[in-house]
Formats: structure tokens, sequence, C-alpha cells
């Protein structure tokens, strides 16, 4: 049943709501990308799929504008999958349950995937269409952009003919993205040297990190909300310097490119220091409320018993985890004074997860000069050094290059022009902190003239994440306007 059907444009949302029923986290688009290509095939169109999932569909100009240079549309298939404490729900498996709340439409207690479900719904309606006139459509819809943009940096370009592109992941309608920045993710491997655990008796608890807001790395970095893997660092730090606790299994986050909303780690604790272990976090747990009563109201520490673990960090590595960790920089680490207002760099420490060898971190730099990500990197490198015991840093992925702002961009020009006549006010023109795979596809095409248009999205890459539905209304009547005036 349609949960969906009330809403206008019916020829977009009917494309959301099935992309909503068909598991696509990044690194498991296959059955989604297997969905495109069968669509696009149904309709008479040409339609490939690459190794990575990524999937290119042409369809021919329409409506008198059979002969004009081609344009191509960008959107990507993944979606970050994160859910509420406590909800039950496997993002192999199960589809997202579509809810709609006054002008939104939001998930049952996950992520909802707006992000970029949205634009690959534009997209899929126009290459739907009969009805409006558009130049040949190269539609490029990338696998594995939340996960370092991999399916751009694979896309074969050479198949494109395109000097023109639109891609639509944008998080608003009240601007026309012309630049953003550039991106570079990186692990760091911290050696846990494995001790098996004592066999004197011992309390094994699970310290975790609850009720954080979370959010999109790059859109919401600047809101100073809490990061539950550094919180966590925070309160082993200040466990290890009163008592001789061991610790094992840390674990949080979802991915790199979104702020972690939690985080835990097993204790083993000896019974006389139990009292005080949970005085020190109570202690901690008042700390942090005070300090993040704005940002993070929910913001809670919790001690719950667990099984004893089989083997354990040694004491040196346990503290060399907690003291690397807090030390990494995070967040905003400067302003743009070129574009007042926009973060020029920042980095989100997103991850971490336990290994064979140790625990591994991953984080994610993002910043409109390329100097200024590897100056960042250089510094998480001199604290590796300075840490010793084998911890390595290595970069994850690729380095993505920034989108450059083209003031005299031709396709901005006509965009600005039906943004105008569309929604009766002069667009915005932004250039943003955010990494976007648009920098790759400029590098990899020459000449390339980009703008990207956004509908309203709120609480990327959470489980709070919506799409304001009046938005799409508003949208859809603009998208279909630029594309009939690239003649």
């Amino acid at each position: 049943m349609s949960v969906l059907k009330s809403l206008q444009p019916q020829e977009v949302f009917s494309f959301f709501e099935t992309l909503a029923g068909i598991p696509r986290g990044s690194g498991n688009e296959k059955e989604v990308a297997d969905w495109v290509v069968g669509f696009a095939r149904d309709r008479g169109l040409e339609a490939t799929q690459d190794d990575l999932h990524c999937v290119l569909v042409r369809k021919p100009g329409q409506l008198g504008l059979e002969d004009a240079p081609p344009l191509i549309l960008h959107g990507h298939l993944d979606m970050v999958c994160e859910k509420e404490d406590g909800v039950v729900h496997d993002f192999e498996r199960d589809p997202i349950e579509l809810l709609i709340e006054g002008d939104f439409v939001t998930a049952n207690g996950t992520s909802l995937g707006a992000d970029n479900g949205i634009g690959v719904s534009y997209i899929l309606a126009l290459l739907d269409s009969t009805d409006i006139p558009h130049p040949p459509l190269e539609a490029v819809l990338t696998a594995m952009e939340e996960k370092g943009k991999v399916g751009a940096a694979g896309f074969d370009t050479s198949k494109l003919s395109g000097k023109r592109m639109i891609d639509f992941n944008w998080i608003t309608d009240k601007e026309i993205l012309a630049g953003c920045s550039g991106d570079i993710t990186f692990t760091v491997d911290i050696p846990a040297e494995w001790e098996s655990a004592p066999s004197t008796h011992l309390d094994a608890m699970q310290l975790k990190v609850r009720g954080l807001s979370g959010g999109h790395c790059e859109f919401d970095i600047h809101l100073e909300r809490a990061n539950a893997v550094l919180v966590l660092a925070r309160a082993l730090n200040a466990i290890l310097s009163q008592y001789d606790v061991r610790i094992s299994d840390p674990h949080g986050g979802a991915q790199n490119n979104a702020i972690p909303a939690d985080a835990q780690s097993t204790l083993l604790v000896r019974p006389e220091d139990a009292d005080g272990v949970r005085k020190v976090i109570l202690e901690l747990e008042g700390v942090l409320q005070n300090e993040y009563r704005e940002a993070e109201p929910g913001l809670r520490l919790e001690l719950v018993p667990a099984e004893t673990p089989d083997r354990v960090f040694s004491p040196a590595a346990a503290a060399r985890f907690a003291r690397l960790t807090a030390l990494i920089p995070n967040g905003v680490l400067s302003w743009s004074l070129t574009v007042p207002g926009i973060v020029e760099s920042s980095n989100n420490l997103g991850t971490v997860r336990t290994t064979a060898n140790g625990a591994r971190l991953m984080s994610t730099i993002t910043a409109a000069v390329t100097s200024r990500k590897h100056e960042i990197l250089d510094r998480v490198r001199a604290l590796a050094a300075l840490a010793g015991g084998g911890v390595a840093v290595e970069e994850y992925g690729l380095d993505a290059a920034e989108f450059p702002y083209r003031p005299d961009s031709p396709l901005l020009s006509v965009a600005r022009g039906a943004f105008r006549d569309v929604m009766g006010h002069d667009a915005e023109v932004h250039v943003s902190q955010c990494s976007l795979e648009l920098g790759m596809f400029s590098q990899k095409i020459p000449g390339l003239d980009i703008i990207s248009i956004g509908t309203e999205l709120h609480d990327l890459h959470s489980p709070k994440e919506t799409v304001n539905h009046t938005s799409v209304t508003r949208v859809w009547p603009l998208v279909k306007e630029v594309v009939s005036r690239l003649g």
C-alpha cells in the first residue's frame, strides 16, 4: 500500500517510494542498480551498469530539442544507514518505512534516504517523461558516494559526450549550488597488543554513549554536536587515569561521513573499583550534559553488565588508544575568508571498529583548499608518530577535488533565469563547504559546466532525516523549466 500516493508530483514521489523499498546502503547497490537498468530498458532506453554498480542511462532529446547538445544528469544511488537506539532494522533486507508528518516525509526510526533518493527520483521522472522538452540526456547514477565517492572515481567518463551537468544532490530549494569543497578520508590503526582476559575475577561492563543527534559531517559540522567516539575516548581517559581497567571491543559510528551518534566499549573492572568507575562516569555525564545542554540535550553515558571478552588491550595500548583518539582534530578547523560564513576546513572522526590487530578509526577531512586537507592529515600523522606503538595512518579511498565556482557559467545563467520565472524571486548562488562528486567529474571532463539543484532536506545521515514534500512540489516545475531551456 502506497504511503505517498496523496503527495504531488506523483511522477516523482512514486519513484521515491519505490527506491525506499529497495535496500541501498553504500556497497549494497546491486539490487537498486539492476532495478534502474530494468526500468530504463522497459522504456526502450539504453542502459549499462559497471562493476561498481554505477548506472548510465541514455535518452534521446524530445519535443524540439532532439539536436541540442547533450545534458548529463547526476545523482547517487546509495544512502547512509542509521537507526535510532533500540530500533530493529536490517538495512540489507528491510525496506524503509515511510511516514508523512505535516509538510515532511520521514522514516520510522531510521534514516530516510532522501539523500539522494529525491534527486534520483527527479532523474527517473525525466527519463520516464514523454511531455517534457529536453535535450539528449546522459543520466549517471553513481554508487558508494557515501563511502569516499568510490563510484564517481571509478566511472568511465569517456562514455559521456555532454559538457554540461545538472546534479541533484543538494539540500535546499533556495539556492543553486555553483561550487563546493573536496575531501579526503583516512584511517588510523592502533595495535591492541592483545592479551588474554585476566583469570582473576573481574566485573565485565559495557560503557555506552547514547542519545546524541549525529548528522552530516559537512552540513551539520558547525552545529557543535557531540561526537560519540570522542566522548567515549574522554570517558575512557577519565577512568584509566584513576583505575586499572582493561578495555576491549571499541565500536562506534555508522560511517566516516556521518557524525557518530553512539559508541561503546567493554570494560573489565575489579569488583572493589566498580563503584568508583560508576562515580567517574556519573560525574562525567553531568559535565557533558552541561557542556552540550543546547546541542545535545539527550546525551547520556551508561554502564551495563556485559559478557567477559576473550581478549583485552594491553594497559599501554588501552592508554594509547584513548589518548590518541581524544587528540584527533575534529569539527570546524577553519572558516573561509573568501566566502564569509562558510566552513573552509573540518574533520569528522566518523567510526571506530575493532580489528584483528586492534582498533581502527576512520575520519574524513573536508576543505575548500586542497593544501589545507593535507596539512590537517599531516597533523594526524604527527600525532601517530608521537604516540608510537605501531600506530599507522593511511589514506582511504580517494582525494576528492573541490568543484570550482564559475561565475560566467552559461548553465548557471540559464538556471537563474528559470528559477526567477518559476519561483518568483532570484536564486541565491551558493558555494558550499560540503564535498560532492562534482569536483571529480570536473577534473575528468575538462570544461564541464556544472550546477546543482536541491530540495529542502534536514538532518541528513541521521534517523531524523526528513524531506519537505512541499519543496518537491516547488522544485519539480523548476527542473522541467531548466531542461526545457537547454536548446
